[in-house]
């Protein structure tokens, strides 16, 4: 009796430790649970894209196969002259059958660069560099791969701010195939970090990061109107203002970087002094702008077409001039104000071509036509 006395009540206690530790953490019997069942609203089925969405999706499946990220990989000295590798990343777009990708010259940083293109699909390509452009920020690459999808290039011409743009790239050398999209914002010249410019560079709010650089800038017709270059930023990343080279100033070049290897700048062969209001008094000159031709090369374009440099010396405080030599004023109508003037117009221009030069020659105006040829004895092409 005693031993039934001891079982029943540590049975007994068992069950009061039982029912106190579910009450207290909340794991009693099922009549204390809130059983109340979820309602969710779930889509009746697939989702109806709009147009502009679908043409979004569109442009984005037409033109992503011909966007390939570039890995280039140079060395660098370090402190102990030993070799350590760099690498950098950027993309480029797939411009023929044949291999050849357009992308910007600071993404392959220069001839002595290994690069290697990884397509849509992942397979990697090494590539040789066929073409490069430094003042125009760009440069012609090329792979060896079957079944390629080039894009398709457009008109930058006619590009109007407000217009729909997307930009497709690689940012940041880590998200392979990212699109994005905004509008133009602006058409205007650029100052590079290199002190080149872009004439009429297309601004946009489509978002370019580090990684973007080479990439194309897409109408919404899927048609490349332009090559994602740099961003406006205080901090490196982005803020809503990039650039994009124009279309229409690559295709300017490109048959030039994949014949030669470099584009075939030209120059008029003139050594030439700027002119403003103070100094166009002080010579007598009949206008107040332009550039004095103090020097006329022997046996380049300027001599052929019969420029004249000048006959007389001068000093300008101690420096020496050659005045009386033709005054440029305009090339094929459009003002020149500077050297800079003449050296933007040369180029837009390649070798070969023949402009209208407006000269004044004492005080009669007159225009000159002047065949140019390749500059000479500068990688740059930066001799007027």
């Amino acid at each position: 009796m005693k031993a039934f006395r001891l079982v029943a009540a540590g049975a007994l206690i068992a069950a009061l430790f039982v029912v106190y530790t579910s009450h207290r953490f909340g794991s009693g019997p099922a009549h204390w649970v809130n059983q109340e069942q979820l309602h969710i609203t779930e889509a009746a089925g697939p989702q109806q894209l709009d147009p502009e969405e679908q043409n979004n999706i569109d442009v984005y499946k037409r033109v992503s196969p011909a966007v390939v990220n570039i890995t280039s990989t140079t060395l660098q000295m370090d402190f102990f002259f030993g070799a350590v590798p760099q690498q950098g990343a950027g993309s480029g777009f797939i411009i023929d059958k044949e291999g050849h990708i357009l992308t910007n010259y600071h993404v392959v940083q220069g001839t002595k660069a290994k690069l290697e293109v990884t397509l849509q699909n992942k397979k990697h390509f090494p590539a040789e560099i066929i073409g490069l452009d430094e003042t125009h920020d760009l440069a012609v690459i090329k792979i060896k791969a079957p079944n390629l999808a080039p894009v398709v290039m457009g008109d930058s011409s006619h590009l109007q701010v407000g217009q729909k743009v997307y930009a497709i790239g690689n940012p940041f050398g880590m998200f392979a195939g990212t699109m994005t999209r905004g509008i133009v914002s602006s058409i205007r010249q650029v100052q590079e970090p290199n002190g080149m410019y872009i004439d009429e560079a297309i601004q946009t709010d489509a978002a370019i990061n580090p990684g973007n650089s080479g990439g194309p800038l897409l109408n919404s017709r899927g048609e490349v109107v332009g090559i994602n270059t740099m961003i406006a930023s205080m901090n490196g990343g982005y803020s809503g203002i990039g650039f994009a080279i124009p279309v229409n100033a690559a295709k300017a070049v490109i048959n030039d970087l994949v014949t030669y290897g470099r584009v075939r700048r030209p120059a008029l062969g003139v050594r030439s002094l700027p002119i403003g209001p103070e100094l166009a008094e002080q010579l007598g000159l009949p206008a107040d702008y332009g550039v004095l031709i103090m020097q006329v090369v022997p046996g380049s374009a300027a001599a052929r077409a019969g420029l004249r440099g000048g006959s007389e010396r001068v000093y300008l405080g101690n420096i020496p001039l050659l005045v009386g030599g033709d005054l440029i004023v305009a090339i094929d109508g459009q003002s020149i104000e500077d050297s800079q003037d003449l050296a933007h117009i040369m180029d837009n221009h390649r070798a070969g071509d023949t402009v209208t030069v407006t000269i004044w020659r004492g005080q009669k105006k007159m225009d000159v036509k002047v065949t140019l040829e390749e500059a000479k004895g500068t990688a740059s092409g930066r001799t007027a």
